[in-house]
C-alpha cells in the first residue's frame, strides 16, 4: 500500500506534467495561429485573399478569422458567419443526397439516366449511369461550356426540366465510362433526378436531409431575390482595383454549384462526414473510394462521387499527406475545402473576389500545422504586368514579361490570371494589349489548349483571321472535344 504522503506526491507531480502539457500545447496551437494570421494577413495586403479561413485539427477549431470586406460598397468586414457561394463544393452534397436515396433503394448507381428521367433522348439517356454522372465520365457535354452560354443563357431563370433541354440533343462527347471530363452537365442532371425521385425541390431536400439534421442554420440554396443577412458580395480585379462580379441566376448552377455557406456551418458538414451521421458505412466508403484519374500526369488525384481524392504536399517539404477535398469557382467567387481524415484536420478557405491561389494558401497552412518548411506569399506577375501595360503599354509590359519570370522567389504565374487578364483588355477594345497578353500565356503554357483558344479570339476579334485558325487548330489538336474550337472554327472556316 502507498503511504498517503507519497500518493499526495504522485497526485501531484501527475497534475503538474498535465499542465505542463496543457500549456505547452495551448502554447503550440497559439503560435499556429499566429502563424497561420500572418500567412493570410500578407496574402490580404498583397490583393490576393478576400474571404473567410477555417483550421481545425484533431476535430478542434484552431483558427478562424475573416480578411477584408464582404460588401467592399459599405466597407462591411467579412467575419466567420458571412455567407459565401459556394461553387462546386456544392457537388458533395449533391453526391451525398444521391447516396442517401441509394441506401433507401430508391436510386442505383448503375441505374440509367432514362431510369429516372424517362424523357431524356435515349441516345445518351440509355448509356448514362448515375455512375457516369457522378464522376463526371459521362461524355454529355457541359452546358457552361457551351459557347453562348454567358450571352444567351446566364442571366435567365429556367426550372430545372426546361434548362436540360437545351443540352440533351448535344452528341456525346465520348463513350461514357471512357475518360474523365469535368462536367457541370451532369450534377445538373443528378439535381434532376434527385426531384424526380423524392417530388421534392431539391433546394427542400437539402435542408431537410442535410442542413436542418446538422443544424447548418447558415447554408442554403443561394437565389438572389430573397433578403439573406451577412451575405457576401462578389467582386472581380480589373484595372488594379474591383469590380461587381457579372450576374448569373441561380436556377442554372443548380446542383452543380448553387450553394452557400460559412465556414463554420462547413466545419458541421466536416464532422458530420467523419463520424458517418448521414448514410451508412458502405455508402461512406463508396462516397470517398477513388474512381478514376483526373488527368494524366503523374500522381494526379482521383475522382469519387463529388470529392478529389489525393495528396497534398506539407508546405514546401517532400512530405505529403492523404486528403478528400473539393474546389469551387463562380462569378467573383473561389473556395477550397480540404479534410485530412486521419488526423482530423480541416481547412476552408472561401474567397469573394475570384481567382485567390486557394491551393498555395492550404499548402502553405497545412505546413504550418505539420511543423514544416512553407511558401510565403508571392506578388502576381498578372497584376504587374496590367499595372505596367496600364501605365506605360504593351512594350512595357512585355519588358516587365521578362524580368518577373526571372524572379521565381517574389513572383509567381497564374494561367487563369493572365487568361483573366487578357480577356479584360478584349473586353476593353485593347486588341493590341490583349494579343500581347494571350501571346506572353501561350510562351508560359505551350500544352495549353485554352491559351490557344484565347489567343484564337483575339485574333478573330482583330480581324486577323490566318492568325486565329492557326491557333484554334492548335487548341483544338490539344483537346479535339472543346466545344468553343469547334464552333469558332466552323465560323472562320464556312463549308
Amino acid at each position: 500500500m502507498i503511504p498517503p504522503v507519497r500518493l499526495r506526491l504522485i497526485q501531484i507531480t501527475v497534475l503538474v506534467i498535465a499542465t505542463l502539457l496543457a500549456t505547452y500545447h495551448l502554447g503550440e496551437a497559439q503560435n499556429k495561429a499566429k502563424l497561420i494570421d500572418d500567412l493570410m494577413q500578407k496574402y490580404y495586403q498583397y490583393g490576393q485573399f478576400n474571404g473567410t479561413v477555417l483550421v481545425a485539427e484533431q476535430g478542434k477549431v484552431v483558427f478562424k478569422k475573416g480578411y477584408g470586406e464582404a460588401n467592399k460598397e459599405w466597407n462591411i468586414p467579412n467575419t466567420p458567419d458571412t455567407k459565401f457561394r459556394l461553387g462546386s463544393i456544392t457537388k458533395q452534397f449533391t453526391s451525398m443526397l444521391i447516396l442517401q436515396l441509394v441506401d433507401e433503394g430508391k436510386i442505383k448507381v448503375e441505374g440509367k439516366l432514362t431510369d429516372y428521367i424517362p424523357e431524356y433522348p435515349k441516345a445518351a439517356g440509355d448509356k448514362v449511369t448515375v455512375y457516369h454522372l457522378l464522376t463526371h465520365t459521362s461524355g454529355i457535354p457541359s452546358y457552361t461550356s457551351m459557347p453562348d452560354f454567358n450571352r444567351e443563357y446566364a442571366r435567365n431563370p429556367y426550372a430545372p426540366t426546361d434548362f436540360i433541354k437545351f443540352f440533351w440533343d448535344l452528341p456525346l462527347e465520348f463513350e461514357p465510362g471512357t475518360k474523365f471530363v469535368y462536367n457541370n452537365s451532369g450534377y445538373f442532371l443528378l439535381g434532376v433526378i434527385i426531384e424526380k425521385v423524392t417530388g421534392k425541390a431539391y433546394a427542400q431536400v437539402l435542408e431537410e436531409r442535410i442542413f436542418q439534421p446538422l443544424g447548418m442554420k447558415n447554408s442554403g440554396y443561394d437565389l438572389s431575390a430573397p433578403v439573406l443577412t451577412k451575405r457576401a458580395a462578389g467582386y472581380e480585379k480589373r484595372s488594379g482595383g474591383f469590380v461587381n462580379a457579372s450576374y448569373v441566376d441561380m436556377t442554372l448552377p443548380y446542383a452543380a454549384g448553387a450553394l452557400y455557406s460559412t465556414v463554420e456551418d462547413l466545419f458541421l458538414w466536416d464532422q458530420a462526414l467523419t463520424t458517418g451521421r448521414l448514410l451508412s458505412k458502405e455508402s461512406v466508403e463508396a462516397l470517398f473510394t477513388p474512381r478514376i484519374p483526373m488527368s494524366s500526369r503523374p500522381g494526379a488525384p482521383y475522382y469519387a462521387y463529388g470529392w478529389s481524392v489525393g495528396k497534398v504536399a506539407l508546405g514546401k517539404s517532400q512530405d505529403s499527406v492523404s486528403t478528400i477535398g473539393h474546389g469551387g469557382g463562380i462569378n467573383g467567387f473561389n473556395t477550397l475545402l480540404t479534410r485530412v481524415p486521419d488526423m482530423k484536420t480541416f481547412v476552408v478557405l472561401l474567397n469573394n473576389t475570384g481567382g485567390a491561389q486557394l491551393g498555395a494558401m492550404t499548402q502553405s497552412i497545412l505546413g504550418i500545422l505539420y511543423g514544416k518548411p512553407y511558401a510565403e506569399p508571392k506578388r502576381s506577375i498578372a497584376e504587374a504586368i496590367r499595372d505596367a501595360a496600364t501605365k506605360s503599354g504593351t512594350d512595357a509590359a512585355r519588358q516587365n514579361w521578362n524580368d518577373l519570370r526571372q524572379k521565381k522567389e517574389e513572383y509567381y504565374l497564374s494561367e487563369g490570371e493572365m487568361n483573366s487578364l487578357g480577356y479584360e483588355f478584349l473586353q476593353q477594345g485593347k486588341l493590341r494589349d490583349a494579343i500581347e497578353i494571350f501571346k506572353m500565356n501561350v510562351e508560359a503554357f505551350p500544352n495549353s489548349f485554352n491559351v490557344y483558344d484565347s489567343l484564337g479570339e483575339a485574333y478573330a476579334a482583330a480581324g486577323q483571321k490566318e492568325l486565329a485558325i492557326k491557333n484554334y487548330e492548335k487548341s483544338l489538336e490539344l483537346n479535339p472535344q472543346s466545344r468553343t474550337g469547334i464552333e469558332a472554327l466552323k465560323k472562320l472556316k464556312p463549308q
